[in-house]
């Protein structure tokens, strides 16, 4: 299947730095769109009408969560662009934002129009400073040609923490707090940033909200498959001639992605979504990527027959227990358990009662962590006692 360029369509072909080059290319109609013949309501039911869901990995509806916040009491609410992108293997939205910014900022700005709020943040991955000044140009040339009109974007930097990626850790770190998750409820829809109503969207999600708001939400809808809507961009990686920034149709099938585009050979497994995200081996590569099936945030790194699945779980684990931000107990002690008890079957000194063992705490940590890191950090473990168990057994040194 050929790619599908939505939230791609103007990479490569405009210049980043002009405006100029956007506006040719129907730039800000859209905006205008809403301004002139939409209410906020009518622009929240094209978006629920569409289907489209968050492409940040969580995949929760788009139109619900700005329903949400637009009903919500209170006069000042915010925007956020979640541009933090620290999931292990992903770099789909630098991609974005080093060819495409100005439609990222149109999207912001729609959000800003639906929900009443009058300032926007992005939160920038500190690993992206580069683009910094990029962004800031992009928000400037835009202010000046009077396209934001009552909205104010500001850009706030991060400092390199994969739990800030999470929504409710990255708020408290714009407060200036030390990142970790909150509990919930309350959600950001009513009590986020400072308190006040507050809508996070990832930058490929924004991304779509143009096309949709000019296109209609049933162009976006006849697109995917019944409970996954439109196009998701996939960075690709790891032992494939040709890695990179793919946007395919959702249900399109894993082997055309990594075999057909990527052009992987002899591939031992997948892992998708990231550090805390799910390993497909090679025998289920004709899997749909869809939300009803594996995806995440859209990395996808390809593991060659001379991988050992042992070495890459335990590494894995090693870096979730590093960047847990060790609020709650399940997954600040589950993961260290997890390194130690990894490390024994790397040496090739496991038990064999280990296997149950960290089948059991896979259980606990995905049922009692407080936020998706801990629910989701045993993810690799688990997939890979189920299809690699030999891989285990065979590092069995004793009882």
């Amino acid at each position: 299947m050929p790619q599908e360029n939505i939230v791609l369509k103007n990479c490569g072909v405009i210049d980043p730095r002009q405006i100029a080059t956007f506006l040719e290319r129907d730039g800000f109609q859209a905006l205008e769109k809403v301004r002139r013949e939409m209410t906020p309501e009518a622009v929240t039911d094209e978006i629920k009408a569409s289907g489209l869901r968050g492409r940040g990995g969580a995949g929760f509806p788009c139109g619900l969560k700005w329903e949400g916040t637009r009903k919500a009491p209170g006069g000042e609410k915010y925007v956020i662009c979640n541009a933090d992108e620290g999931e292990v293997g992903t770099f789909k939205d630098r991609y974005i934002l080093e060819r495409d910014p100005f439609t990222l900022i149109e999207g912001m700005a729609i959000a800003g129009y639906t929900l009443g709020a009058k300032t926007g943040f992005i939160y920038l991955r500190a690993e992206y400073h580069h683009l910094f000044d990029l962004l800031e140009n992009a928000i400037r040339q835009i202010e000046e040609f009077g396209f934001l009109a009552n909205f104010t974007i500001e850009i706030r930097e991060g400092a390199g923490a994969y739990i800030c990626g999470e929504e409710s850790a990255l708020m408290d770190a714009m407060e200036g707090k030390r990142g970790e998750a909150r509990y919930r409820p309350p959600f950001p829809t009513t009590a986020g940033l400072w308190g006040k109503p507050t809508i996070i969207n990832n930058v490929e999600t924004l991304m779509n909200i143009p096309r949709i708001i000019r296109n209609g939400a049933g162009w976006f809808n006849q697109m995917g498959t019944e409970r996954s809507k439109g196009t998701k961009v996939f960075s690709v990686s790891g032992d494939v001639p040709k890695p990179g920034v793919y946007e395919l149709v959702l249900g399109s099938s894993l082997r055309e992605l990594v075999e057909g585009l990527a052009l992987a050979k002899n591939t031992k497994m997948i892992q998708i979504g990231g550090a805390t995200g799910r390993i497909v081996p090679y025998e289920q590569i004709d899997t749909p990527l869809t939300f009803e099936s594996v995806l995440g945030a859209g990395a996808v790194i390809v593991f060659d027959q001379s991988r050992d699945v042992i070495d890459i779980v335990h590494r894995t684990m090693e870096f979730l227990a590093e960047e847990s931000c060790g609020k709650c107990t399940p997954c600040r002690q589950g993961t260290e358990v997890m390194v130690e008890t990894l490390a024994r079957f790397h040496r090739g000194e496991g038990l064999k009662k280990d296997l149950k063992d960290l089948a059991d705490l896979s259980e606990v940590m995905t049922l009692t962590s407080l936020c998706g890191l801990g629910q989701a950090a045993s993810n690799a473990v688990t997939d890979s006692l189920q299809h690699f168990k030999d891989a285990y057994e065979s590092r069995v040194a004793g009882n």
